[in-house]
């Protein structure tokens, strides 16, 4: 926990005390955390709550994927605790992005579960009825395309972000190390930007929502192929920064 408190990959961070902005963040995340809830009503049978359950999973992948970009975001203002108006325009539309696309995140991982271990994507109506979550091959279409969209939307907020940081270098005055990170960062995010226009290309050109969803496979492993780079040359680099 100190070297979480204190720094990030050995560097010390530039600011410690929580700004104006990142408690509004803060508040707008655990808002964010409640559209995401398995239910608001608490479940008056057994059947009820075994019922609603069966959405832990798509809350618990919809959870992880908000905490990273939460995480990221903690992670920017503790390195260079920035409170410009570019930097509070960019975390603005980042904010926004975070709850507009709260329910189309739900609704993917929801029905993506219910395919994969609910013997498929329904819901059930108030009047005992059954109905499809996606009717159709265009409506599943859409929804990789809004989910897509607004995966490369927020990570490339994030490239913005430290590509703003990057060009105050000088006025934050960051050292060698801290530049470093600051474009490994970039980069980083920009991978994930990739693998969203990727996914776009491979939907509009196959029209199969299913190979564009396959596509976010390359996350994971563009990821831990390029940390593991950066790492590798920031050691060569930088003998004496510490690692994570």
């Amino acid at each position: 926990m100190k070297k979480l408190a204190g720094g990030h990959n050995g560097v010390p961070w530039r600011s410690h005390e929580i700004s104006r902005i990142e408690a509004l963040s803060d508040a707008i995340f655990a808002f964010a955390v409640t559209l995401l809830v398995v239910a608001l009503e608490v479940p008056q049978t057994f059947s009820e709550l075994w019922e609603k359950m069966h959405g832990f999973l798509a809350f618990a992948i919809s959870f992880a994927l908000l905490f990273q970009v939460w995480y990221s975001q903690h992670v920017f203002f503790r390195r260079y605790g920035l409170q410009d108006v570019m930097t509070l325009a960019l975390n603005g539309v980042l904010l926004f992005l975070v709850l507009f696309y709260m329910y189309p995140l739900k609704f993917l991982f929801a029905m993506l579960v219910g395919e994969v271990f609910g013997g498929g994507a329904v819901v059930h109506l108030a009047d005992g009825r059954t109905e499809r979550m996606l009717a159709n091959a265009g409506e599943a279409h859409t929804m990789m395309l809004i989910y897509a969209l607004g995966f490369g939307a927020i990570f490339g907020v994030f490239v913005l972000l430290y590509a703003h940081a990057l060009k105050m270098s000088d006025d934050l005055g960051l050292s060698d190390v801290e530049v470093f990170d600051a474009k490994a960062s970039l980069w980083g995010y920009a991978l994930m930007v990739g693998v969203a226009i990727l996914s776009i290309l491979v939907l509009e050109v196959t029209g199969s929502a299913g190979l564009a969803g396959l596509v976010y496979i390359l996350t994971g492993v563009s990821q831990a192929i390029f940390w593991r780079l950066s790492f590798a040359k920031r050691k060569r680099l930088l003998p004496h920064a510490p690692r994570s």
